[in-house]
């Protein structure tokens, strides 16, 4: 489980409770929930979001919630040194001899450049098929990412459109003085709801899907450069240090790094 992505959704949840006990009391909080003004701002946006999607595209990107919540297992120092091993094999049993390898291969993508380079592909021709792929996989991810950037667009847009029809009903009965203000408060819940659902919600899951993406996209990078280097015939510490130079000194002594499809 990702602790990171838990921890800032409950801390921020508690920081909520505690801005309204803090100012009502704990007898408040139930001031705070409306059940009409959830199925307006909730029922509202994801309706919207619904409509600009297939059921299929929406189905799915409801599902990319759950991505947050799990740490991928990609290291990225680990995989550059698979990837120097297998230069290493190349280099003394010569290029023919990694399709045995490539058995033990867990990711598929490494895996099919280096059955593409064992099958005597036009390294031209690995990297368009390569690069095709990851550009693929970069569009799979952005339509999630898209999906979570709509929801938290149509958060604001429809908890000011509850807040509307709670000022509609505050002036129809604008004869009782005494039921303004509990009207008022009605109405502005849903903005507070909308205001939620965008930066509670929406922004963090898309911020971290993005931040999935575009790690895994440089590790892909590093594969197509690795393998184009091995297919080369390059020195195995030659390979090493232009692989490394994708990423930060301090990664390049072993530290983990996030990626793994975001794929729902």
């Amino acid at each position: 489980m990702d602790i990171a992505s838990i921890l800032g959704i409950v801390i921020c949840f508690a920081m909520i409770l505690l801005g309204i006990a803090t100012s009502g009391g704990l007898e408040a909080i139930p001031s705070y929930i409306d059940v009409p003004s959830i199925f307006i701002t909730f029922g509202g946006a994801f309706s919207a979001v619904l409509a600009s999607n297939s059921l299929k595209g929406f189905v799915s990107g409801l599902k990319s919630f759950s991505l947050i919540l799990k740490v991928p297992q990609n290291n990225t120092s680990e995989m550059i040194q698979n990837i120097i091993e297998l230069s290493n094999v190349a280099r003394k049993e010569g290029l023919l001899s990694l399709e045995e390898a490539a058995g033990d291969l867990e990711d598929p993508f490494l895996k099919k450049g280096i059955l593409l380079i064992v099958d005597g592909t036009d390294p031209e021709l690995v990297r368009a098929i390569m690069e095709t792929e990851l550009v693929s996989m970069d569009s799979r991810h952005k339509a999630r990412i898209g999906f979570w950037e709509n929801v938290g667009s149509m958060g604001p847009a429809w908890g000011m459109i509850g807040t509307l029809i709670g000022l509609v009903n505050m002036l129809n009965n604008m004869s009782d003085p005494d039921a303004i203000g509990p009207g008022m408060a009605t109405a502005l819940i849903t903005t507070l709801y909308g205001s939620l659902l965008a930066n509670w919600i929406c922004a963090p899951v898309a911020n971290k899907l993005k931040a999935h993406n575009e790690m895994e996209t440089m590790q892909k990078e590093i594969m197509i450069e690795g393998l184009l280097s091995i297919q080369a015939g390059e020195n195995p510490r030659v390979i090493e240090e232009k692989l490394k130079s994708f990423v930060s000194p301090a990664e390049r002594t072993g530290g983990e790094e996030d990626g793994g499809e975001i794929d729902g």
